[in-house]
């Protein structure tokens, strides 16, 4: 998870979806702001152009139209991650919210090993029930829960290896590079990585703070 701030103000049309009786929180540009506004990644996973895309509730609105058609609370997700979370895990940091993100960078550290079938490692020391809930779905999400969800989540780690291969390999050019232009070429692709519109940044990124000599060259890249 990384901060992904919501445009503003709210699409007209929820409020007035919200009078009707049988309303449509999807409505008029609902789904392309909120595609626009998470990049077209699952906020959850942070894998990009999901092709199981649920409009979810951040907090869940078990009936309540408030929470139901307000727009903070509508959020992007990919199928595997809205049917793991359900309403299992509040309270969650919210990563729309800048001091909530802080913390998914600060307290949450997001761990890879760039091998086949190794399990992803969310690791804290915080004892915050918001960190330790987004930690435990995190874990629950990568590394699965059931039969199906844990196929689900192999595929998914399959997808992480793959970028965090991508990206492996362009650090390793940057520092072999011979000269200003190879390295430049390999600079713009490892930004690319660690934007935020990219797969899977949270890992990424962390690589980066992990290693002091990556964080000197990279670091002033892995701010929103």
């Amino acid at each position: 998870m990384i901060y992904l701030p919501k445009s503003q103000p709210a699409p007209d049309c929820l409020a007035q979806e919200q009078r009707k009786a049988s309303g449509d929180y999807k409505c008029g540009c609902v789904l392309e702001r909120l595609k626009s506004d998470f990049k077209n990644k699952c906020y959850i996973c942070g894998s990009t152009a999901p092709t199981s895309i649920n409009v979810e509730h951040f907090i869940p609105h078990q009936g309540d139209t408030a929470l139901k058609f307000a727009w903070p609370n509508l959020f992007w997700s990919c199928g595997h991650c809205n049917n793991t979370k359900l309403d299992k895990y509040s309270p969650l940091l919210n990563c729309t919210e800048w001091a909530d993100a802080a913390l998914l960078s600060q307290a949450l550290r997001y761990i890879c090993k760039p091998f086949p079938h190794e399990k992803v490692q969310i690791e804290t020391d915080s004892t915050d029930i918001s960190v330790v809930n987004t930690q435990q779905l995190l874990l629950a999400v990568f590394n699965g829960t059931t039969t199906l969800k844990n196929i689900e989540a192999d595929n998914l780690r399959e997808q992480l290896l793959h970028e965090i291969k991508d990206y492996q390999d362009w650090l390793i050019d940057y520092y072999k590079a011979h000269d200003d232009d190879e390295k430049q070429h390999c600079l713009r692709k490892i930004k690319s990585h660690l934007n935020a519109a990219s797969a899977f940044t949270a890992f990424k990124r962390q690589i980066v703070k992990n290693n002091p000599r990556m964080f000197k060259d990279f670091g002033s890249y892995c701010n929103d």
